[in-house]
């Protein structure tokens, strides 16, 4: 016997079960962004290799490690896309969206990253993101905080996230940065870690963010950023929490969050969460005002945010999935095949009618009990029932599926639509 095909390890099928979650989330998102102006683009799932080599950095652990590159018919370097900014860069630059003008763009879609699968990462994860390209001064960076914070709340979830933000300078306040923290960290190799040790010769700002219990006293006395920032970031930092404070949303500055791409100056920020355990980050970004530029455009700020969708599923409350579900308004059950024939027309006539009825209509046959079992099961509130004694006298009977103490009732079948509106609307 043929071994059955599996699907790659860290790339899972979304079932039926589960869809409920996720569609409720992209239409709470769709809709924010939608209030607050921004526009939705789309970018291809694969892309050049260069994108990301160019954009990521070369000697970040995703283009060495994580991305999944190969060669097509034609020679050329393709990868699947790791992250979602560069993609929507290159959108961007190459369909002239940012020639003299403001792009507040959003985004939806897997991502590819070879990693240990682990709970909420996976090697096929799905992010929400958004760029914003044109905007230099703190209040867009504000804006961006905001919105999630909304996003939260609308959620229910607002309760299980904190915001961390912290300043990285300048690209050339981070350089000299850079520098004093491969001085001090190189002067300390013996109590490195063979990860840090090769993010020594790296990306030495990644040192700060590592977990190993054992370094946490050497990383505390490390030279700190905050006191290396040019002072148009001093500035920049001051007004963001200034801003933050006025709008009464909590935050922690967390001197140790510096992201893990190349790319980022200026502003960032996470939300986290204690109930995701190791992976607590649910949503991240900052400013890269140096990345159009660095991909062949002009120089134009840019600021953006993702989150990543298994993460947030995680946090989700079950009461609020089944709150927000929208359970079927009726279940039509058909007993003969002359009920069968009729209540399909019977149906396409009340979906004219009420474009937002949901009604499932039974298809199999069978008795009247297995019918009912299956009504019950769709969770619908009603069953429509069209039987021999419903057929001959041109009428449907109405029983309430969730509230025992309501009576059956029934009525002519060209009244049916009129009863299902005021039904459909209390």
């Amino acid at each position: 016997m043929s071994k059955s095909i599996q699907a790659i390890r860290g790339m899972n099928d979304i079932l039926p079960s589960e869809i409920q979650g996720w569609q409720l989330v992209e239409s709470v998102f769709q809709e924010l962004m939608k209030s607050y102006g921004y526009d939705e683009i789309r970018m291809p799932i694969v892309e050049m290799t260069s994108l990301f080599k160019r954009s990521i950095g070369e000697v970040t652990d995703i283009v060495e490690k994580e991305m999944y590159t190969f060669d097509d018919r034609n020679g050329d370097s393709l990868t699947l896309r790791p992250e979602g900014t560069a993609s929507c860069v290159r959108a961007a630059l190459q369909n002239g969206l940012l020639h003299n003008q403001i792009q507040k763009l959003w985004y939806a879609g897997p991502m590819f990253r070879h990693e240990r699968p682990q709970k909420g990462r996976y090697r096929q994860f799905h992010q929400l993101g958004v760029e914003v390209f044109g905007l230099t001064g703190p209040d867009i960076d504000v804006e961006l905080i905001l919105l999630t914070a909304r996003f939260w709340k609308l959620l229910e979830i607002d309760q299980k996230v904190e915001l961390e933000i912290n300043s990285l300078g300048s690209n050339e306040a981070r350089q000299t940065y850079r520098d004093l923290l491969v001085d001090y960290f190189s002067a300390h190799q013996d109590e490195l870690d063979d990860d840090s040790k090769r993010r020594l010769l790296t990306n030495p700002l990644r040192i700060l963010d590592s977990k190993n219990p054992e370094m946490q006293s050497l990383i505390a006395a490390a030279p700190k950023l905050s006191e290396h920032l040019d002072p148009e970031s001093k500035q920049h930092f001051s007004e963001l929490c200034a801003y933050l404070d006025q709008c009464g949303i909590k935050y922690r500055i967390n001197p140790r969050l510096v992201r893990g791409l190349d790319y980022y100056n200026r502003t960032v920020f996470e939300w986290v969460s204690n109930d995701l355990g190791a992976q607590g980050t649910v949503c991240a970004g900052g400013r890269y005002d140096g990345l159009v530029k660095q991909l062949g455009g002009r120089e134009t700020t840019a600021v953006g945010f993702a989150l990543g969708m298994e993460r947030l599923i995680l946090l989700l409350n079950e009461e609020f999935l089944l709150k927000s579900a929208q359970q079927p308004h009726a279940y039509l059950i058909m007993l003969s095949p002359e009920a069968q024939l009729a209540g399909r027309v019977l149906a396409e006539q009340l979906r004219d009618q009420y474009p937002s009825l949901c009604l499932h209509v039974h298809s199999g046959g069978g008795s009247m009990k297995s019918q009912m079992k299956r009504a019950d099961k769709s969770q619908a509130k009603l069953a429509l029932i069209l039987g021999e004694d419903e057929m001959a006298m041109s009428q449907v009977t109405i029983k309430n599926l969730r509230e025992a103490d309501q009576n059956q009732e029934t009525i002519a079948q060209d009244k049916l639509g009129q009863w299902l509106g005021k039904f459909i609307n209390t």
